[in-house]
């Protein structure tokens, strides 16, 4: 049994990365699947599809990478896990926080859903925050 899968999912993310790995393959539940919808809206996979693998179906991310660099680099330059299962960290629609400037995305899960942190305050939510992305 696993604690968390949350982070199970982005610590694999992050190790192919930096190992230049094409694709990562997870075990799929709707908040990773959410969270794999996030980051192929936001530019930073090129996409993800779910097999129909029984009992458990399997989410396949494409990672995407910076070609024009040599070797190329992953798009993804970070992850970071916020809210634990051991220590939630909550925030209210002025506390949003801004990463790196603005320059990556928090990943909230709201009333409204799993939404970014541009998102969430353009619906005027607060909520769980989940991870960090830049």
């Amino acid at each position: 049994m696993m604690t968390d899968p949350i982070a199970d999912m982005l610590t694999r993310i992050r190790n192919a990365a930096m190992a230049r790995h094409k694709q990562v393959i997870v075990p799929a539940s709707k908040m990773k699947i959410a969270i794999a919808r996030i980051l192929q809206e936001e530019g930073f996979i090129e996409r993800y599809d779910v097999g129909q693998e029984k009992p458990q179906p399997m989410l396949r991310i494409i990672l995407k990478y910076d070609n024009s660099t040599r070797p190329p680099r992953p798009v993804i330059q970070g992850l970071q896990r916020v809210s634990k299962p051991g220590r939630r960290i909550y925030v209210k629609r002025r506390e949003i926080p801004y990463v790196r400037s603005g320059m990556g995305i928090a990943i909230l899960s709201t009333p409204k859903g799993i939404l970014t942190d541009r998102e969430a305050r353009r619906q005027n939510v607060g909520g769980e925050v989940i991870c960090y992305v830049w």
